[in-house]
């Protein structure tokens, strides 16, 4: 679905053009063309492929989806992937944009994601004096929107595991707290597969050899590069306290069934000495002594009373019951 067809020239929007007279307005006077595409279909995709003349490899890519992030270099276009990440539910929604960058043109392709650039094309068009270094400044635009995006996960998920440590110590919370554990390590992996290959490949677009596309925007890249690189660094540390966090609460639930068995064991003890007196009265052999004697009975349950209340009394004050 086509989103916005628009030309510029000098820094400022001229004109939306129609699909079907790209190819009138492409190259002309300098200027670029900037296509945005929703959910494209073979045949959409097919026609941009003949306007602009793109790479068999790059589109075919776009056209399947499910790639890994990526910056690639074809002549003098340059064709990223990267993911858009947007919370549903207990999940998180994995989404795709595929951005075609060339000298007159710039066309990006947004697959299942409902986060929409709107917002990035009002940006460039409020600062003509950017725009004015063409697709490269576009190319920057989208890419630092979709990775400036990624910041409110990392705030989502800072709130979640303080959520969980604040639980760790909680009397029967250890096993709930080890699945919500492993559930948001779940998540810090999908927004690591999103960010790992992209911070290594943006690495191509400033310092030493650059595409040509690139050369006059090699600080804003940097400066996505820098955004990444914080994010790297803050799922590193997730993943150092998720593993902790999982390994105190694995601990928590060996410390609890310890403390279960310990009580287990101090009534079995207790009630192993009420057996051990009433299984010795209870033989029944003849000549036993004080077996005809009056106050026995009593006795035998003074003994039973007295001994397991003694028992009870030590393991109570070593906290095993």
């Amino acid at each position: 679905m086509l989103i916005n067809c628009a030309l510029y020239q000098d820094g400022k929007r001229i004109r939306d053009i129609p699909l079907d007279e790209i190819g009138k307005w492409i190259g002309s006077g300098g200027g670029f063309i900037w296509v945005a595409l929703r959910d494209a279909t073979d045949e959409e995709l097919t026609a941009m492929q003949k306007q602009f003349d793109l790479p068999e490899l790059a589109v075919e890519d776009a056209r399947h989806g499910h790639q890994r992030p990526k910056i690639e270099e074809y002549a003098d276009s340059l064709f990223a992937v990267l993911h858009l990440l947007e919370p549903a539910g207990d999940e998180i929604n994995v989404g795709e944009i595929a951005i075609f960058a060339g000298p007159n043109f710039v066309l990006s392709v947004r697959n299942r994601s409902e986060q929409g650039f709107l917002g990035v094309r009002a940006r460039c068009e409020r600062e003509p004096e950017l725009l004015r270094f063409g697709p490269s400044f576009v190319l920057y635009a989208l890419m630092d929107a979709v990775v400036d995006r990624y910041f409110p996960l990392i705030d989502t998920f800072e709130g979640e595991i303080e959520s969980i440590e604040a639980k760790i110590f909680e009397d029967g919370a250890a096993r709930s707290n080890v699945q919500r554990l492993y559930e948001l390590k779940h998540k810090v992996m999908v927004l690591r597969h999103a960010v790992a290959p992209l911070l290594e490949a943006i690495t191509k677009l400033y310092g030493g050899r650059v595409p040509a596309l690139c050369a006059q925007t090699q600080d804003y890249f940097r400066d996505v590069s820098d955004h990444l690189y914080r994010i790297s660094s803050s799922i590193d540390t997730f993943r150092d306290t998720i593993g902790t966090a999982i390994q105190v609460n694995l601990a928590m639930v060996t410390i609890e069934t310890g403390e279960i068995g310990k009580r287990l064991a101090g009534w079995a003890a207790i009630f192993a000495v009420a057996t051990t007196i009433v299984g010795i009265w209870g033989m029944n052999f003849e000549h036993m002594p004080e077996l005809k004697w009056r106050f026995g009975y009593a006795l035998a349950l003074g003994a039973i009373t007295g001994v397991c209340g003694v028992m009870y009394y030590y393991f109570r004050k070593a906290r095993w019951l």
